[in-house]
């Protein structure tokens, strides 16, 4: 019998469930995305994949979710989570590596319904996919970027430990912007952990993220509650 492990692989924080999303779920992830997820007067991806049609862009969702699985490898791979709030989905989470079980580097996406922006579950949901990495995958490094402009995106990333690592001008729109390059290392993880989270469901997934055994992916100590 074929099976597909990461149907199995879940996270929960205290808010917050992330897992691989049903056909239904997806149906629904795509509306949310019909319905619009930033101000149309800004473009905040790296790939413009919001600018449309609201019926293509929820097309590019399903057609993006399918991708993934079908082009994963071990050695080339991108976990696309849908993630729900009390039952209502609103948004999606990425994580990803290329030759991970020797470079032990992810990378990180994600989008957010603009009705369930503003409430840190940005944060959150960012924060369930690096405890997957750093302890449960063994990474070292994550990385991630964000426009000079996207003030919301950059915050995610400095409440969560991460540090500035150069720039790169892009043209988005016609117009020549630039984006910041981001990066947590283990020790900066762990001294901004705050989120408890649990994973269920990985030890079947190892093989498929190049790591043969949970002995290479080390435990850590639970996260300190930090003052605010």
């Amino acid at each position: 019998m074929i099976q597909w492990p990461l149907a199995s692989l879940e996270l929960t924080t205290p808010r917050l469930r992330l897992h691989a999303p049903s056909a239904a779920e997806l149906d629904a992830l795509a509306g949310l995305a019909f319905a619009g997820v930033h101000d149309p007067e800004v473009q905040p991806f790296t790939v413009a994949w919001t600018d449309g049609e609201p019926d293509v862009v929820a097309r590019r969702v399903l057609q993006y979710a399918w991708g993934t699985w079908s082009r994963w490898t071990p050695e080339d791979w991108s976990l696309w989570l849908a993630v729900v709030l009390d039952g209502v989905l609103v948004g999606s989470q990425e994580l990803s590596g290329r030759d991970f079980a020797v470079r032990r580097e992810v990378g990180t996406g994600s989008w957010l319904g603009r009705d369930f922006q503003g409430s840190g579950i940005g944060t959150e949901m960012r924060a369930a996919v690096l405890h997957l990495a750093f302890a449960g995958l063994g990474a070292r490094h994550a990385v991630s970027a964000a426009y000079t402009d996207n003030a919301a995106s950059r915050a995610v990333s400095r409440k969560l430990g991460y540090r500035e690592d150069g720039i790169e001008h892009h043209a988005v729109r016609g117009k020549d912007v630039t984006l910041q390059r981001l990066r947590l290392t283990r020790a900066d993880w762990q001294a901004h952990r705050s989120t408890e989270v649990h994973i269920t469901g990985l030890e079947a997934c190892l093989p498929m993220f190049g790591i043969p055994t949970l002995e290479t992916a080390p435990t850590t100590a639970p996260p300190e509650r930090r003052a605010p």
